[in-house]
């Protein structure tokens, strides 16, 4: 038989967990480039730009677009690696909810 009480322990200890982690990922700070590091942004892990460098000669007035490009790459670079870091801790969570038991068939059954 189930036992409810330990069943909402567990389910509060997780949620706690999740939390902290939330909370330590905010915490985080990565730094992409771009165009042999002509545009650098920094993003925390909340998915947040926090700082950009643009190396002047990059900048043309007669040819906004490459810079235009460069930061919208720049930008899409860092939502990409805060997403992955996001997955990876949060695989990382389930594999310690599971006991490290693959349950990926069961999210992308074929």
């Amino acid at each position: 038989m189930i036992d409810m009480n330990e069943m909402m322990k567990k389910a509060q200890e997780l949620s706690e967990s999740m939390k902290q982690q939330q909370e330590e990922l905010a915490k985080q700070e990565f730094t992409v480039s771009v165009g042999g590091e002509m545009v650098k942004m920094t993003f925390n892990g909340k998915q947040e730009a926090k700082n950009i460098e643009i190396d002047p000669e990059v900048i043309n007035a007669e040819d906004i677009e490459t810079l235009q490009d460069l930061i919208l790459s720049a930008v899409n670079e860092g939502l990409r690696k805060s997403q992955q870091n996001m997955q990876n801790s949060l695989g990382q969570q389930i594999g310690k909810m599971t006991g490290g038991m693959d349950l990926s068939s069961f999210f992308n059954p074929k």
